[in-house]
Formats: C-alpha cells, sequence, structure tokens
C-alpha cells in the first residue's frame, strides 16, 4: 500500500470475480487479455498473496481473492456515492438513484414511490435494474445500484442492512381460461401434468417450491420453464397453459390472471429495502427511500398486509 495500488487495479478485481475468466474481464473493460493478465500479476505483488487459482475453465478467487474483493467493491462504491453527492450539492433538483429489483416490490411498491417522489422533483433520474437477487447483491456491494427493492432472505449484517416494510403471500397463478381457474378442492398431484413456470435455481423461491414438492412426495415438473422476468411469465401465462408461483401484489390488478385454489401457507416473505451498511447515501437516495416508506405504510390492508 505504499502508492503502487491504482484505481484500476480495484476495477479490474470486480471484473474478474464477477466474469471468472481474465477474457471476459479485459473484454469489459475494453483492455488486451495481456494488458489484464499484466494488471493482475501487479495486484497479487502489491499484497504479495494469490488472489485466483487458474484453471482450464477460468479463474476462482482464493480467501485472499474473495476478502480484497469485498474491500475494493466498498472502495468503487464510496467513490461512485461521492462523485453523484457533489453533483447534487451542485444541482439540488437533480440527480441519479439506480434501483435493483426482482418481482416482489416492483409492481405496485415501486412504480407508486417514483410516481409519488416524481411530484416533487421531477428532475430526478431513476434507473430500474431487474436481476437476480444474488447479482443484485454483487451491483450493490460495488456501489452501480443504490438499493434493492424485493424479497428479504437474509437478516442484516456488518455490510448489508435489510428493512422490511410489509409481509406478502406467494400464490399459484393460471389464466382465467385454464382448466384450473375456479376449480376448488385441488391438490397438488392435480397440477402435475400441466407446465410450469418456476423461478431460478439460485432463488429462495425456488428452493421453498423444491421443498413442497419434495414434502409432498413429487418430483418437479418435467415440463418447466425457468425465468425471474414477470414480462416473459405474464405472456406466457396469458398465452399457455402454465401455472406460476408469484408474490400476490404481481397479478393482483390483471383481471386475466387469477389464483389456484391450493394455499401455499409455509411460503411467503417480507418485502423491504436492502442497503449497503456503512455506505453515505445521497440526497436522491435518501429521499427515493422515504417515498418508498411512506408508499408502503399507506397501502391498504386489501393491497398486502401491512407489519410494523
Amino acid at each position: 500500500m505504499d502508492g503502487r495500488l491504482k484505481f484500476r487495479h480495484l476495477v479490474l478485481l470486480d471484473a474478474l470475480a464477477r466474469q471468472g475468466t481474465v477474457v471476459g474481464a479485459a473484454a469489459e473493460l475494453h483492455v488486451t487479455q495481456p494488458v489484464a493478465t499484466r494488471s493482475l500479476h501487479e495486484l497479487e505483488e502489491i499484497l504479495d498473496v494469490r488472489l485466483f487459482e487458474r484453471g482450464p475453465r477460468g479463474i476462482t478467487p482464493t480467501v485472499f481473492g474473495e476478502a480484497f474483493t469485498g474491500h475494493a467493491r466498498a472502495v468503487l462504491a464510496q467513490l461512485e456515492q461521492a462523485g453523484r453527492h457533489v453533483a447534487e450539492l451542485a444541482d439540488a433538483e437533480r440527480g441519479t438513484v439506480v434501483v435493483g429489483t426482482h418481482l416482489a416490490g416492483s409492481n405496485m411498491l415501486l412504480p407508486r414511490a417514483i410516481a409519488a417522489i416524481k411530484t416533487e422533483r421531477p428532475y430526478l433520474t431513476i434507473v430500474v435494474r431487474e436481476g437476480s437477487p444474488e447479482a443484485l447483491l454483487v451491483e450493490l456491494e460495488a456501489g452501480r445500484v443504490d438499493l434493492i427493492i424485493g424479497r428479504l432472505t437474509a437478516p442484516s449484517d456488518e455490510r448489508i442492512e435489510r428493512r422490511k416494510l410489509y409481509d406478502e403471500s406467494v400464490d399459484l397463478v393460471v389464466r382465467t381460461t385454464h382448466p384450473l381457474a375456479g376449480a376448488t378442492g385441488v391438490e397438488l398431484a392435480d397440477l402435475a401434468e400441466y407446465p410450469w413456470i418456476l423461478p431460478g435455481a439460485e432463488t429462495a423461491l425456488r428452493r421453498e417450491l423444491e421443498g413442497l414438492f419434495t414434502r409432498n412426495g413429487f418430483p418437479l415438473p418435467a415440463n418447466r420453464v425457468e425465468t425471474t422476468s414477470f414480462l416473459t411469465v405474464r405472456q406466457l401465462l396469458l398465452e399457455t397453459d402454465v401455472i406460476a408461483a408469484l408474490p400476490s401484489l404481481i397479478t393482483k390488478d390483471d383481471p386475466r390472471i387469477t389464483r389456484v385454489a391450493l394455499a401455499l401457507e409455509p411460503i411467503g416473505h417480507s418485502v423491504g429495502l436492502t442497503l449497503p451498511a456503512q455506505r453515505t447515501l445521497s440526497p436522491s437516495v435518501d429521499a427515493l427511500i422515504r417515498s418508498l416508506t411512506d408508499v408502503a405504510t399507506g397501502m391498504s390492508h386489501q393491497d398486502c398486509p401491512i407489519t410494523t
């Protein structure tokens, strides 16, 4: 740490950890592979540890690589936030907030909060990025996302703060012309012959659905699509006989989609905010958080069961 460590080293480390190959990181950063390799060697010499294990399919972080990548992302995030903070102080009416979202909260909470804050700050730019919870968490730690709205699947820790806003159930849904629409006494066995849409294997909801099938002695449906893109899910629901498990508010206002009469009582979740625990947030991010909190509090019990 004698002045040899450069900003480019931190950027490269973040890219290497995400891409898993030197070639991929070099392409992302628009440099040649030899340049990326040389920079990695420089960083390992500065730290005097090996950061990645090289293999035939790419690179894998060592314990040193994982640890230093977390610190590198924290530094990058602070610099990103510092730049935004200064820009907002120079022009208080403007600013940018980057929000990550994954299904829960994206259908009602986030749009209402954006609409509310836009009445007060019309020139505030809000960028919404969809992704898996795991991918968005990496973006949050690196400062490319300011906050995440969605399902809370873990408690807060020294790096990440999670603020619960409300609880939401998960429903099995189909189109209103589906053979199961309006049926009573539906059992899990009745659903096995239909195609399904399941969330990705890395999600908590997927693991819970796998547990549901296992407890009842059924394998996962063989005829399935795996996606967390609601646009894809909705269109498949409307055009085919698929069954999907979705947060209850996602389809609440769509009369073309209805709930299957099979309760998923063990499956539900808390929706809230995921934030960096030790990062100074910009005034624009604070303003959006207040709007999200106000909207969640003001949601009627008809929308969702608010908890305090």
